[in-house]
């Protein structure tokens, strides 16, 4: 087992800093979007930011180091969860930082696997050992942290039942659909199916499944697939998840899906915050570290 989460946190936000386009986000929410990262976002009791509630799953899960990726400005995350560059204290974790630097040539940040791998350069073990690494603005529970803890595959993600997802039926759409093996190995990953072809890629238990951005990378073998991860075509970035299918391809039965259902709190948009804040005061209750 291992004990170390990075998080990712360094994009700029694009879609939540839109303007609103459901009249019903407050003002506050609005002004949090437009100046804040993500994760940084008051959405609980007393304004706690969602990075707390994930830090707390976190500690739950058994992890005790933390690497969170940020851009070039992350003061209120600083001022939440300590100064240092490395091994802050924060209720039984240890936090550090990696900066995800914006090429010259570029205006936002290159992609997800370029950001786990300047994080590799600034902390080397990770270009050996295992660690699960994470999106900032989704609440991943502690159940699905620990499955990617415990695991005794070299890499793996968890596979989400699409049916547990509480999302609009137009955004699911959305989402990509991963395929795999009867035994759960990543085969391949299905962009934006056709609706008449969705049933064709259900898995051998009958569920179309999808990934959240969650995974558990072991350096050793994986390096040199972010390292080099080409830039998508659709976005112009390193894409973590491609860097991943490619590592699968090479390594046949290397990357396994854990299937879980349950449903993954996510704030993408400003409307998704009051979701996110309904959420928590059904389902999580006090945090109490």
């Amino acid at each position: 087992m291992h004990n170390l989460l990075v998080i990712m946190a360094g994009g700029l936000s694009s879609r939540m800093k839109r303007a609103a386009e459901d009249d019903s986000v407050l003002a506050d929410d609005a002004a949090q979007a437009d100046k804040m990262d993500k994760g940084m976002i008051g959405v609980g009791s007393s304004g706690r930011p969602l990075m707390d509630y994930l830090l707390y799953n976190a500690r739950a899960a058994g992890y005790t180091r933390v690497i969170i990726i940020t851009g070039t400005r992350s003061v209120e995350m600083r001022e939440q969860y300590g100064q240092k560059e490395k091994d802050n204290p924060f209720h039984g974790l240890s936090i550090s930082y990696a900066i995800q630097s914006i090429p010259p040539d570029r205006v936002k940040p290159l992609g997800t696997a370029d950001a786990i791998y300047q994080a590799m350069v600034r902390y080397p073990e990770l270009k050996e050992k295992a660690f699960t690494c994470c999106n900032s603005d989704n609440l991943y529970s502690a159940r699905a942290l620990k499955l990617l803890r415990r695991t005794e595959a070299p890499h793996a993600w968890i596979n989400y039942d699409r049916d547990g997802l509480e999302f609009s039926a137009e955004k699911i759409r959305g989402f990509a659909l991963t395929l795999v093996d009867p035994k759960g190995y990543l085969m391949g990953v299905v962009e934006k199916p056709e609706e008449a072809d969705i049933p064709n890629y259900v898995d051998a238990s009958g569920v179309l499944r999808v990934s959240m951005n969650i995974f558990k990378l072991t350096g050793a073998q994986a390096t040199p697939f972010i390292r080099d991860c080409p830039l998508s075509k659709e976005r112009n970035e390193k894409e973590l998840p491609g860097a991943i299918l490619s590592l699968a391809k090479k390594y046949p039965k290397s990357v396994l899906g854990i299937p879980l259902k349950e449903h993954v709190p996510d704030l993408t948009e400003k409307a998704d915050i009051a979701r996110v804040r309904d959420y928590l005061q059904q389902n999580f209750g006090e945090i109490k570290w």
